[in-house]
């Protein structure tokens, strides 16, 4: 069995190893795959594995030998699964993997937001506290969490571990999910509509899939039904931020500070309108990737080709 791996690289940097693809057949690893080399690499391959690199209707009638297509991450709008569906061709993707990688992200950006470490820090290193007339000095306001209320849009697995390790922190929660599990609520974490998540956060953290339903949910309507000085969090995607008014929300105050990990067109561009807002953190889509995590994502890709080749694919998405 062939397999290519057409763009290994974000996955694997150096760090892991491609052993577990390498005993289940003939394994290629490309670090980057450019548009105009995809059909040429896939070629008579039977298995490909992508992360972000397309595979098209066209690629698929170009190359007719792939019998099964592996995603490296949860996502998988790259592929044309219907094309994939037509041909017979299964399409698995790693459901679950960063849990607690991206979970405790979030949480960082919630914990510089509130306290500026990094620049403090470069602060006192450029001399400001050797030279400040005060035995202490702080250049941003400093933000105790305890007793506060974080809004959880999307409250599926990582939802729910960053609302835990919230509540550790003596945050209340407020969640607001299309389902339910009653089981999860309690004094500290309850499940509301979305309006009522709006007004009473302190902060609001996304975890929600990108939807119709759900593309633009925070935008200059929803922004202008929450606190003033409210907190903005999004490590899920980044189409779900209008990021003009969000832009708009953070320079005139009404959103006191944003951490995102993702943005809507990634890499990032240059004229991005929330590269001109005050107070905002923008990380390049990291909070999936610890080592561990990214172990994890391996196994679990690995596991999908075994059971493919044993006849039984799992995490299929385009059953």
């Amino acid at each position: 069995m062939k397999i290519v791996i057409l763009d290994g690289y974000t996955e694997n940097p150096g760090d892991l190893s491609w052993e577990g693809f390498e005993k289940l057949g003939d394994l290629t690893v490309y670090d980057r795959t450019p548009a105009d080399k995809i059909v040429e690499r896939i070629g008579d391959a039977d298995v490909v594995y992508t992360n972000k690199t397309p595979i098209t209707r066209e690629t698929l009638d170009a190359c007719p030998n792939v019998k099964f297509i592996g995603v490296l991450a949860t996502g998988y709008n790259v592929i044309d699964v219907e094309a994939a569906k037509e041909k017979g061709i299964p399409v698995s993707n790693i459901p679950t993997y960063g849990t607690d990688a991206v979970a405790q992200f979030t949480i960082a950006l919630l914990l510089e937001l509130c306290h500026h470490i990094g620049d403090h820090s470069n602060a006192v290193k450029n001399g400001e506290w050797t030279n400040n007339p005060d035995w202490c000095f702080w250049n941003y306001p400093l933000i105790e969490l305890a007793g506060k209320t974080m809004g959880v849009i999307g409250f599926g697995r990582i939802g729910q571990r960053t609302a835990e390790i919230a509540q550790a922190l003596g945050m209340k929660i407020l969640a607001y999910d299309a389902y339910k599990n009653p089981e999860l609520e309690s004094e500290s974490c309850k499940y509301v509509e979305l309006e009522e998540l709006l007004a009473n956060s302190d902060v609001i953290s996304l975890h929600c899939p990108l939807f119709p339903e759900t593309e633009g949910i925070i935008n200059k309507d929803t922004i202008a039904k929450m606190k003033d000085g409210v907190m903005i969090l999004n490590t899920s995607r980044g189409p779900l931020i209008v990021e003009e008014d969000l832009r708009d929300a953070l320079n005139s105050g009404k959103v006191a500070g944003a951490g995102l990990d993702v943005v809507s067109k990634e890499p990032i561009e240059m004229d991005n309108p929330l590269l001109s807002a005050k107070n905002i953190i923008i990380t390049p889509h990291i909070a999936w990737a610890p080592k561990e995590s990214r172990q994890r994502l391996m196994d679990i890709a690995v596991d999908n080709l075994k059971g493919f080749k044993e006849g039984k694919p799992i995490n299929v998405v385009n059953k």
